[in-house]
């Protein structure tokens, strides 16, 4: 059944896309081009390939050497590059000639390919540079490599199939983000970060430098924001709400850049055609610097580095001794940066300081403001007028429209799209980047099967859903969307695997959406494309996320008290012909049964799947896997003695169809919460030997959730008249690690058809948790009965 839907899915895909319908795998490029007319043939790259460029185009000149020394790095192949006729030079040529016309602006290009000649056209050095990430793109993923892999022998195989592309992109801004404050990341990497934003066509690298959790950049008239600010004393282990008490490694984390280095990563970055836009977060985010210079704040401190995640109610003071330290900082930004934006972040700004604070109820009067945001936009304003003042533009999250706008400033609408259409209908500029579309640090699969991310789910089908112009807007408003952007918050991300693992092939869905044409977009053409994206970056050394594979497991129980695993339905790639599962623990491989429909547990399993093509795994092949429980209670119908909390309610019997809940981020999915005592009686259908209970309970005493005190059994024959079973004290230990605690309960064999199961809350939150004294509730999982 499954197989037979991909083979469908293929053959649609070739039938609809008739502009690739010519042996579609030749040209995997990302993001997709405006315009390809594929051809038979191919042109061969070898040692006399010559690339030939006019006289007098230095811009032009340097981006041919670059490709020139990337492809000999690579594979051994020294391109020349001539100013000269063609028709004086043996060989084949790749030619670059300046377009006549503007129809391609400053980034589109043409190229023309034949078996012996290939032609770059472009009115600018930029619209060449993204042509040659085309041509490196349909080069085999080797050809990409930062050393050479291939012998003397594979140098034949350097092909670039036969086609004419013209191309340009949809939008002018396409961002991709990388926070370093709450983790910090070398300058090579940054370099390869904005290598790969290059071959994909994304023109923006939004550095966010300082946070609460470190200032990153070195600011010579204030040494202390990098001798102090720069760092933290420790981090915080896990989740935020993991554990209770919170748990820290103990360990000094710290790191920035010179200016030397940054000036070194901007150059790098132009070379390439990005442009590098410095955040300097404002007047939230700021305990960092307030830990260097603790006079910014309202209050006197002292005050350190966040050793966690969240949002501080420690912001910078609007006092002239402020602004005149912000003005510095920024002047010495602006030295560095030579983009036409200067990001002042403006977002999650607390008021509490500002409300306490006489000075700033003083300054409010005095400059007639009528609340404490407008004082925000006051502070916003002041800033916005010193960056204009240099010839540069802010750029802010949009909680720098609340109190009023500054006129000069362009929004980042991340709460959502409601900023950005509001903005917009201001006149303006707006970068899109909303959480639900464009954040990376959000799980992109089964919260149970990923590393630890923030929380929210945002899988690849999602990513490359997204429009960022609102169909609300009038064409007039509409020209004010620049862009979009993506995203990566590192809270969650402490390394370059993890942080690689988050971003691809996400950022390569939000190139296509950011580049291609609207109605080009298809996810099943984006989708075939895909592993050699997935090639490509292996050959880079750059990992991924094969989530697009995960074939993530759910049940249902049936009538006779089993338990059917299917497959949850969602969008995977088109070029997946089987799922293959197991069920006694083995990692599955290529002898393994495929599922077709659903498999029917008459016992508890923990059931693995993996992905393939014909016998090739797709999947990472240990990863999925998933606990279902059988047992006499499984598949009975049940009630409840009190009913349920409205936010997590029981829905469709779920306390007994044997499927377990999952963990991630701040949510646990599937879990049943009661507000008091948990109670609950399960109809067996008949009499039958019974002897003993399991309950699940969820341990999150960080939200309320604890053990239960003590759990009753007591059975019945007939509905009416119950008999105690047993009486039990969980003595539960309440703190550490969230978690599923299964609470076993054992008692004599008897004969019953009806089970009751009381769980009696503990009350109220113990003293020694981070909420005593709150309301407890408890959680229910899978109940089970022997």
């Amino acid at each position: 059944m499954l197989a037979r839907y991909w083979l469908l899915s293929a053959l649609t895909l070739l039938l609809v896309h008739t502009g690739f319908s010519q042996s579609l795998d030749r040209y995997t490029i990302i993001p997709r081009p405006a315009k390809l007319d594929p051809r038979a043939g191919q042109f061969i790259l070898s040692r006399t390939t010559t690339l030939l460029i006019p006289p007098g185009q230095a811009d032009l000149k340097a981006v041919a050497d670059t490709f020139a020394r990337q492809l000999n790095r690579a594979t051994g192949v020294s391109l020349t590059v001539r100013l000269s006729n063609r028709m004086a030079v043996p060989g084949n040529i790749i030619q670059f000639i300046p377009a006549r016309d503007t129809s391609l602006g400053t980034e589109g290009y043409r190229i023309d390919i034949t078996d012996k000649l290939v032609t770059v056209e472009a009115s600018r050095a930029s619209g060449f540079f993204y042509g040659i990430q085309t041509l490196r793109q349909l080069l085999p993923p080797a050809a990409l490599a930062p050393t050479r892999q291939l012998p003397d022998s594979g140098l034949t195989n350097l092909a670039i199939p036969a086609c004419r592309i013209e191309d340009r992109p949809r939008y002018v801004y396409r961002g991709l983000h990388l926070d370093v404050s709450r983790h910090f990341f070398s300058v090579s990497f940054i370099k390869q970060y904005i290598d790969l934003m290059a071959l994909h066509k994304i023109n923006t690298f939004h550095w966010h430098l300082t946070d609460d959790q470190g200032w990153r950049i070195e600011i010579k008239k204030y040494p202390k924001l990098t001798q102090v600010g720069a760092n933290r004393r420790e981090t915080l282990v896990g989740h935020y709400d993991e554990y209770d008490p919170q748990v820290f490694d103990g360990k000094p984390y710290g790191g920035f850049y010179t200016q030397d280095e940054v000036r070194d990563v901007v150059r790098y970055a132009a070379a390439r055609f990005v442009t590098v836009v410095p955040e300097i977060e404002m007047p939230g985010h700021a305990l960092a610097a307030l830990s260097a210079y603790p006079e910014l704040a309202c209050a006197p401190g002292p005050y350190s580095a966040a050793t966690k995640w969240g949002v501080f109610d420690e912001v910078f003071c609007p006092t002239e001794k402020t602004f005149s330290f912000l003005q510095d900082v920024l002047t010495e930004v602006i030295g560095l940066f030579p983009s036409k934006y200067i990001h002042i972040g403006g977002d999650e700004c607390p008021k509490v300081s500002w409300k306490n604070s006489a000075f700033c109820q003083q300054l409010m009067k005095r400059e007639k403001l009528k609340n404490e945001n407008e004082l925000q936009s006051y502070f916003i304003r002041r800033i916005d007028k010193f960056v204009t003042s240099k010839g540069r533009r802010i750029i802010g999250w949009d909680e720098i429209l609340e109190g009023g706008l500054s006129p000069n400033a362009t929004v980042m609408s991340w709460r959502g799209v409601k900023g950005g259409i509001e903005a917009a209908r201001q006149q303006h500029d707006v970068v899109m980047t909303p959480g639900g579309f464009c954040y990376f640090d959000h799980y992109q699969g089964d919260p149970a099967q990923e590393p630890t991310a923030f929380g929210g789910n945002l899988p690849l089908s999602q990513v490359y859903s997204y429009n960022p112009t609102p169909t609300e807007l009038s064409p007039a408003e509409a020209k004010h969307i620049l862009g979009v952007q993506g995203n990566v918050w590192t809270e969650y991300i402490p390394d370059v695997d993890q942080l690689q693992y988050m971003i691809w092939p996400r950022a390569a869905a939000l190139a296509e959406v950011a580049w291609s044409p609207l109605e080009g977009k298809n996810y099943d053409d984006f989708s075939r494309r895909i592993p050699s994206l997935f090639a490509r970056l292996s050959s880079v050394k750059t990992n991924y996320a094969r989530t697009v594979y995960d074939a993530v497991p759910v049940s249902r129980a049936t009538a006779d008290g089993r338990v059917a695993v299917s497959l949850k339905p969602d969008k995977r790639l088109a070029n997946v012909t089987d799922i293959r599962y197991t069920i006694d623990g083995s990692i599955p491989s290529a002898e393994s049964p495929v599922l077709k429909d659903s498999v029917l547990l008459a016992q508890t399993a923990t059931v693995r799947t993996a992905a393939f093509a014909g016998r090739t795994p797709l999947s990472q092949l240990a990863k999925v896997q998933k606990e279902f429980l059988v047992s006499k209670a499984t598949g009975k119908s049940y009630t409840l003695q009190y009913p349920a909390a409205t936010g997590r309610p029981d829905k469709n019997l779920s306390l007994t169809d044997g499927n377990t809940v999952g963990m991630g981020g701040y949510e646990v999915a599937g879990i049943v919460s009661f507000a008091g005592d948990f109670g609950l009686t399960v109809d067996l259908g008949q009499s039958q030997p019974v002897q003993g209970v399991r309950v699940g309970f969820l341990k999150y005493t960080a939200k309320n959730i604890c053990l239960p005190r003590q759990i009753e059994v007591s059975v019945s024959d007939d509905g009416q008249t119950y008999r105690p079973a047993t009486t039990v004290k969980t003595n539960a230990q309440e703190n550490g690690k969230r978690t599923i605690v299964r609470l076993p309960v054992d008692f004599a064999q008897t004969s019953a058809r009806y089970v009751r199961i009381v769980a009696r809350s503990i009350g109220t939150v113990p003293a020694d948790m981070r909420n005593p004294g709150k309301p407890a509730q408890l959680g229910v999982d899978e109940v089970e009965i022997r």
